[in-house]
Parts: C-alpha cells; structure tokens; sequence
C-alpha cells in the first residue's frame, strides 16, 4: 500500500465544522488520531448548554460527555472504526469538580479492559460553555 493510503486526514460530514485547519480523523498506517472534540452541533449550538427557564445557561458536564463520546464514535465510524477500537483517550475538563459526573458518562462507553485515559484540567476551551473536550487515539488495521 502506497504512502498515501497509508495517512489520510477527514473532515466528516454531518459533524460541526473544525474551527482551525485541521481534520476530525487522521489516519496513519494502523492508527487513527481524532482531534479534540467538543459537544458543538453542526449548526454549532453546544449540546449540554441549553438556556434555564431564566435564560442562564448552566453547562452540564453528563449531557455535554455524552455528547462528546458520540461525536467520536461517529466519526470513528467514518472511517470504518468504532469506540472498542479506541486504545488512547485524553479528556480536558475546565472543572475538575466535574470529575466524578465525568466518570460515571464515561464508564458507560467504556470500562477498566477499555483505552488508557489521562484526564486533565484546563483553563478555558474555544467557547464559554464548553466544559470537556477529549481527543482519542484509536487502533484499526488496514486492510
């Protein structure tokens, strides 16, 4: 297989748009690196950053993990992979009081046979009401 086939970048339909020049996926060889993704809609609104009956946004950390893991199975299906595939995950979160919410989405997705995590905390993300952000580091040979 060619060089070319072997790295390949992807911007995936349907998912909101990268804000800087940079794909959702890059493959390189057996590896799959998804950038850091957030909870932001395609019409990029932010799932878990709804206004209250008072108009006060409160961000959630469960809704906004949630939102955040199946962003990146989408687009690990994409490219013909899913979240069993994922081997590394890296979550940002501006809060670390957020922690355990954090941690109870997560082992929905994933439990203590799934990918390494490092988890760390973070000053700001590209938007006020984003609380998490996560890149992962997926492992599916080429065929």
């Amino acid at each position: 297989m060619n060089d070319k086939a072997q790295t390949r970048a992807r911007v995936v339909e349907g998912k909101a748009t990268p804000l800087g020049a940079f794909p959702h996926v890059k493959r390189a060889g057996d590896f799959l690196f998804v950038s850091g993704t957030s909870s932001r809609r395609p019409d990029n609104s932010i799932a878990g950053a709804e206004p209250d009956a008072t108009g006060r946004v409160r961000p959630c950390i469960e809704v906004q993990t949630r939102e955040v893991l199946n962003n990146i199975r989408d687009i690990l299906r994409s490219v013909d992979a899913d979240l069993e595939d994922v081997v590394e995950v890296c979550s940002h979160l501006v809060n670390m009081n957020d922690f355990a919410q954090y941690n109870q989405v997560y082992a929905q997705f994933f439990d203590a046979d799934g990918p390494t995590r490092t988890t760390v905390a973070v000053h700001q993300l590209p938007h006020p009401h984003l609380v998490i952000e996560i890149k992962a580091v997926a492992y599916k040979p080429l065929r």
